[in-house]
């Protein structure tokens, strides 16, 4: 890809701020800034003209440009993952325990960045952005992205700041497939990737469960073809396909240690259908919650990109994809991770290493499923200051949200590391049925 010679660098309006951490002012950002390219040639032959990608960063680049640290965030996240007024508020920025002075990407040692993803609805160029022929959004008119195309938009980014290499990149779910994708497009300029709770292609299971939410705005009346007015739109449906996701990203362990079967203390629209179950509440309110931050278009978009990922059908096999690698890899698993169970990531680490290339498979037993990489701050810290020979800090990190949950009496004891170095790697008991 060619990158264009001139791009507008604008500082980050500021009633674009999401993150409200009394719901009383606005939590002051760290760097928040956007780029506006000229334009990007995507995979599926159009050219995206022009193109604003939306980013952060933390911490300051070395007279060598060598210590950046590039983290990839998750489907509906955004580019708020370390928040300097309130460091130790995990609410606050995503991967806020593991970024900052002292921590495992340390801002007094690494320049850290995070952008906002192509097609995403917090500032990059989405669907919901003003198309340039009319000033309306570009709704459908948006052109179908891949994580390929995601990944180019962020390697231009970083080309209009000067960055050239990668000292590491990061990230968990679809951010973790981007950091897979960024090893294995750009071998020459990533050091190091770290990949949690993704692998080389979404199972089929993901697949399914992705198509029946998209099915659910699509049959919301209120999406209207993708012709809905700004902060209208499919609410229902989308807030009915999160409830759907929010399953996908934990796990039955997890939901029995937190809800189990304990009733709702408020009482039920529908009284003839008898109790309400807290389970039940918990996740009528995170759909709506969800529905009136993110953009129903949007989430067509990203989650198709994310289903659509298949390290073959870019690379090839296998042996001749994971070739290409010049990164060292960590690939983590999640032992109650059902979305990208741990058997396949540990599948990607091994297949990297038959390449000849180099991995590192951990895993984190965690009863959170999918979402423990959000969560399980302890184990992530011990995890990745390992693979980045780190030494411990003694700065407490934030405790897992509502605590650890009793162990599951299937529950895999908790792994340490593993170095895919031969073709006979050792196994791990940890998938669960």
């Amino acid at each position: 890809m060619s990158i264009p010679e001139k791009a507008t660098v604008q500082q980050w309006p500021s009633e674009c701020q999401t993150y409200d951490r009394a719901a009383s002012s606005p939590v002051p950002w760290s760097e928040k800034r956007s780029v506006t390219l000229p334009q990007i040639r995507l995979d599926c032959g159009d050219t995206l003209a022009p193109v604003t990608l939306a980013y952060e960063t933390w911490g300051a680049l070395s007279p060598a440009r060598d210590n950046v640290v590039l983290l990839c965030h998750a489907l509906t996240g955004d580019a708020h993952a370390c928040d300097i007024a309130y460091p130790d508020d995990p609410r606050a920025g995503w991967w806020n325990a593991l970024v900052g002075p002292g921590r495992v990407f340390d801002t007094n040692q690494y320049f850290v960045v995070c952008s906002n993803v192509l097609g995403g609805c917090y500032g990059s160029t989405g669907p919901t952005s003003p198309h340039p022929s009319d000033g309306t959004p570009y709704q459908l008119r948006f052109p179908h992205v891949t994580i390929a195309d995601m990944v180019r938009a962020q390697r231009a980014l970083l080309t209009q700041l000067g960055i050239h290499r990668l000292a590491v990149v990061a990230g968990g779910s679809l951010g973790g497939i981007q950091a897979l994708e960024w090893a294995l497009r750009y071998p020459d300029v990533v050091q190091r990737a770290i990949i949690i709770a993704s692998a080389a292609r979404l199972p089929a299971q993901g697949l399914a469960i992705d198509t029946i939410a998209r099915q659910m705005i699509l049959s919301d009346p209120a999406w209207q073809g993708g012709a809905y007015a700004p902060n209208a739109g499919p609410k229902l449906g989308l807030a009915h396909a999160r409830m759907l996701a929010m399953l996908t990203y934990t796990s039955a362990m997890g939901l029995e240690a937190h809800f189990g079967r304990a009733p709702a203390s408020r009482e039920s629209a529908w009284p003839r259908f008898g109790l309400r179950y807290n389970v039940e509440t918990y996740l009528l309110h995170q759909g709506d919650k969800f529905a009136h931050r993110f953009d129903a278009n949007s989430y067509l978009y990203l989650t198709s990109a994310m289903d659509q990922y298949d390290v073959t059908r870019s690379y090839g096999p296998d042996a001749v994809a994971y070739a290409r690698l010049r990164a060292n890899v960590l690939a983590i698993g999640i032992s109650s991770d059902w979305l990208y169970p741990p058997s396949h990531v540990r599948a990607l680490a091994a297949a990297i290493t038959m390449a000849g290339g180099r991995a590192t498979y951990a895993e984190i037993t965690s009863p959170h499923g999918h979402d423990a990489f959000l969560k399980e701050w302890t184990q992530l810290d011990e995890h990745l200051r390992q693979f980045l020979n780190i030494p411990t800090s003694d700065a407490p990190l934030p405790p897992t949200p509502n605590g650890r949950a009793p162990p599951y009496k299937d529950a895999s004891p908790p792994t340490t590391s593993t170095t895919f170095n031969t073709p006979n790697t050792q196994e791990h008991n940890c998938d669960k049925p």
